[in-house]
């Protein structure tokens, strides 16, 4: 082969892989295209599934309302209930310093109400007796989201007794239950109504909508450690009786069959 053939050869293989490249982009452009395409589709269908959606959580959390006003009622009988509900969770609990918890057992009952489109936000409700600390009969923090999707709070302002301010306070001495805390105490759990700055990211109302008020009876269970310990340690106590009193009657027993031996060779 001539090295003029030689150098048109080598021109057509470089012009069908351009070619090529430029058919390969093309067909990646289109592919692109479409699935852009099917995507809008998918999300379409996700748009019309979260609407749906909606329609059923409002539709059952309407039929839910006559069981919760029944277990309302219900706990109300219970001595209490929610300030051992808080105790008991471990996230709430690492927010409760002593007076906080001394203030909570003035707590009679919670409520959270999803607003009616469920998505817009909702209210959290907690009803107090008479007590030493403040004036309210109901502390409230609402949260919503609006139109933009921008989240937003407010509270219910504490009316605080004289010198009764507990988020006011530097410092709580440990808990009188004895739960041992190896940090230092938290800030007053009644800061958090005043606590609009993240309105987005609440978790203790988060833990509270979510967590606490579809179940609160499964924390209120919870056993107390300390009395799980005590316990363990009472069994261990009546295992180790128990091992005393074998090893005594199994020495008695070979006692016995000594004094039977000598007995016999005397005889």
């Amino acid at each position: 082969m001539s090295a003029s053939a030689a150098k048109v050869s080598k021109k057509e293989l470089n012009s069908n892989h351009d070619g090529a490249d430029e058919t390969s982009e093309k067909e990646q452009q289109e592919a692109i295209e479409h699935i852009d395409e099917v995507q809008n589709e998918i999300d379409r269908l996700n748009e019309q599934a979260s609407e749906e959606i909606l329609k059923v959580e409002q539709k059952y959390n309407k039929l839910r309302q006559p069981f919760f006003q029944k277990r309302s009622e219900l706990i109300a009988k219970i001595p209490n209930f929610w300030v051992t509900t808080f105790v008991n969770h471990p996230q709430v609990s690492a927010l409760l310093g002593e007076e906080d918890e001394e203030a909570l057992h003035y707590l009679s009952r919670v409520e959270v109400t999803e607003f009616e489109d469920i998505k817009s936000g909702y209210r959290i409700d907690f009803y107090f007796d008479e007590n030493p600390y403040f004036e309210n009969k109901v502390l409230s923090k609402e949260f919503h989201l609006n139109e933009s999707g921008d989240p937003s709070s407010k509270s219910t302002e504490i009316k605080w007794k004289s010198g009764k301010d507990l988020t006011k306070r530097s410092s709580q001495t440990q808990n009188k239950a004895g739960r041992k805390r190896q940090h230092e105490e938290p800030e007053s759990f009644f800061t958090w109504f005043t606590d609009h700055a993240d309105a987005g990211a609440d978790e203790l109302g988060e833990v509270i909508k979510d967590d606490i008020w579809p179940n609160p009876l499964q924390y209120y269970l919870v056993p107390d450690m300390d009395d799980e310990e005590g316990e363990g340690e009472d069994d261990e106590e009546d295992e180790e009786g128990l091992e005393d009193i074998d090893e005594e009657g199994d020495e008695d027993g070979e006692e016995d069959e000594e004094d039977d031996g000598e007995d016999g060779e005397v005889k």
